[in-house]
């Protein structure tokens, strides 16, 4: 999710920094800040020293990409068969997490089977 959300957030910002990751997920800066040592420590990003701003490494990237899309599409699919927007993005933020592989494939050939 932390990833996920730092693309998000990269996508409207020209920095990201730990406060507005917290900000967005609606954690504590301290929570963030540990998840952040974490992410840095393992490849995923990059942490600034002079300004704090978080920027994706490759392999963060290649993840973060990876989960927005489903998320994308799983929005996009809850809302084509009626879901309002604001229930879409939260139930397709919960789902994307946990279904397989095999499902997103389906729904993907779904809607591209619907146009």
């Amino acid at each position: 999710m932390y990833l996920e959300t730092i693309l998000r957030l990269s996508e409207t910002r020209e920095i990201v920094r730990a406060i507005d990751v917290a900000q967005a997920m609606d954690f504590s800066k301290p929570s963030v800040s540990r998840a952040m040592k974490n992410l840095r420590e393992n490849g995923y990003v990059s942490i600034n020293p002079e300004t704090g701003s978080i920027r994706l490494l490759d392999k963060g990237m290649e993840i973060a990409e990876a989960i927005y899309s489903r998320h994308k599409m799983l929005s996009a699919f809850l809302r084509r068969i009626g879901v309002s927007n604001a229930v879409a993005t939260q139930d397709a933020c919960r789902i994307e997490h946990i279904i397989s592989q095999e499902t997103v494939d389906a729904i993907s050939r779904h809607l591209e089977e619907m146009g």
